[in-house]
């Protein structure tokens, strides 16, 4: 069995004025656990990790684990400053967590060989596996097949979010073996699983979670045209989530039922009224 294999949702952080709202957090990942996805990454980009100070990203995380087993817990981790980073990392990994979600540096655009260094450097100095955010178009660099490969020699470093747009590269690492890969685009899931990759980290998995859970296994048991109904079904409200900037479509979601505000930090603004509108008229035409 893969190490990081399923369905791993990458939580929003709820706000309330501001403020970060505590019991709407522990109450979403009680949410999230009882429909049974394998884990839940915190502070990702979906979290809104950089409009949060270090110390309120390790309070979410205490939060997070004071409800969900460490094993099934992500951390998300970026910056440009080696030293602030790997504070950082010494500080994440004294909790019981079960791996640190890593981006390239952002906004300098590194060469490769710089890049590899990086990764090995934080995965040299941690103590818990290392997961290799691969988003370029947030970084602004891609990682490429031969540095992936070579950081996959690396005992820490065990397994991708696939965000790269590279069907290619994705087909050579799944054929490689070396490196679980997990798609971080969610309208890829069913081809990553369906080529042999271990799961997803899927930020619109916090809308019917059950059904994305429901469509690994229906892939692992070879039930290919129950998957594709599945997924099928699932892509309307897959694109609803992303039609405004990420995570604001999901918080207006989550807000209709109550389980927290409509409320994003800055620079981030709530989604247009178009668009909630459109999420309020699909979550009303189907069943929850």
């Amino acid at each position: 069995m893969s190490t990081f294999s399923g369905i791993w949702v990458p939580l929003v952080t709820p706000f309330n004025q501001g403020e970060i709202d505590f019991p709407a957090l522990s109450s979403l990942c009680h949410h999230v656990m009882k429909q049974g996805v394998a884990g839940v990454v915190v502070c990702g980009t979906t979290g809104e990790a950089p409009m949060l100070s270090d110390e309120e990203q390790l309070q979410v995380l205490d939060v997070v684990l004071s409800v969900v087993p460490g094993e099934k817990v992500m951390m998300g981790l970026s910056g440009t400053h080696l030293p602030s980073v790997l504070a950082m990392q010494q500080a994440i990994t004294q909790r019981p967590i079960a791996a640190i979600l890593l981006p390239a540096p952002y906004y300098i655009r590194p060469s490769q060989a710089a890049l590899e260094v990086w990764f090995t450097e934080l995965a040299d100095k941690s103590s818990v596996p290392i997961v290799v955010y691969n988003v370029p178009y947030r970084t602004g660099i891609h990682l490429e097949l031969e540095t992936l490969r070579r950081l996959a020699k690396h005992p820490r470093i065990v397994a991708i979010k696939d965000c790269g747009g590279s069907h290619d590269l994705t087909c050579s690492l799944i054929a490689d073996g070396e490196l679980d890969v997990m798609s971080g685009e969610d309208g890829q899931i069913l081809s990553t699983l369906c080529m042999g990759g271990t799961g997803a980290i899927a930020a619109s998995s916090h809308i019917f979670p059950e059904k994305f859970v429901a469509l690994v296994k229906q892939v692992e048991a070879g039930d290919l045209a129950a998957a594709r109904k599945n997924f099928f079904e699932l892509m309307p409200m897959i694109r609803l989530m992303f039609s405004a900037p990420n995570p604001a479509a999901i918080k207006f979601a989550l807000s209709l039922d109550g389980m927290m505000k409509n409320e994003l930090r800055a620079p981030l603004l709530p989604a247009p009224v178009n668009v909630e509108e459109a999420v309020k008229d699909y979550l009303n035409s189907v069943s929850r």
